[in-house]
């Protein structure tokens, strides 16, 4: 995993995709952990013409935002527990649809119309948010924590394949962290993933959501 120890200007690590033409559809998903209260970056790719040609931020502790070109979507969930988060966004040119996946549980759909696919050149960044093509990053959007498991593909996953992702049988063809091209810049510790844990984490708070969701709609039925 990389770990980003402090605020910064300069801490990020360049990921190298392996597929390189335009997309017409994307999906990434990643696992991270941050005690941050302000807005940070989770994953950040340019274009030579757009800065956020792909951008997903959270701020902490319920709202994610998703921003493609000139156009955003805002998820707002309940609150998260303060440990390893597992986050997939998938997104479809052809209806404009936005989906994000937190910890393998869906929320309500968003709307991004009119942007154009993402072009062959990008430069792809985690732990800034491009101000400009590559570059030109603010501190106070920067990720102080840990982040890793980064999958990215050239179409949108199905309900089904996010607990495959979940659970490491299924990786990215963009993407893919078992086989990651990556150059770490400036303050960026590299560090093994305790796997096995953090799948535990995100199983469990999985099933504690769904059995706090059937205790409330028992609740309702029984009133």
């Amino acid at each position: 995993m990389f770990v980003f120890p402090k605020e910064t200007d300069t801490a990020h690590v360049i990921l190298r995709p392996t597929i390189t033409r335009p997309l017409q559809e994307v999906s990434v998903c990643l696992r991270t952990f941050s005690e941050l209260s302000r807005q940070y970056s989770l994953f950040s790719l340019a274009t030579p013409t757009y800065r956020d040609a792909f951008l997903i931020t959270f701020q902490a502790p319920t709202t994610y935002m998703v921003r493609i070109g000139h156009a955003s979507s805002v998820f707002k969930r309940d609150s998260e527990p303060s440990d390893w988060n597992h986050i997939c966004v998938a997104r479809d040119l052809k209806t404009g649809v936005v989906q994000l996946w937190v910890n393998g549980n869906n929320t309500n759909k968003g709307y991004i119309w009119g942007e154009s696919s993402i072009a062959a050149k990008s430069s792809i960044i985690l732990g800034q948010a491009q101000v400009s093509y590559g570059g030109g990053f603010d501190a106070s959007r920067s990720l102080v924590g840990e982040i890793s498991d980064v999958h990215m593909w050239d179409y949108v996953l199905a309900p089904e394949d996010i607990e495959m992702v979940i659970s490491g049988d299924l990786q990215g063809n963009v993407i893919n962290w078992k086989s990651l091209v990556y150059e770490m810049k400036g303050n960026v510790l590299l560090q093994p993933t305790n796997l096995r844990k953090s799948v535990i984490l995100t199983v469990y708070t999985s099933i504690i959501k769904i059995l706090q969701r059937s205790v409330q709609n028992m609740v309702i039925y029984l009133s």
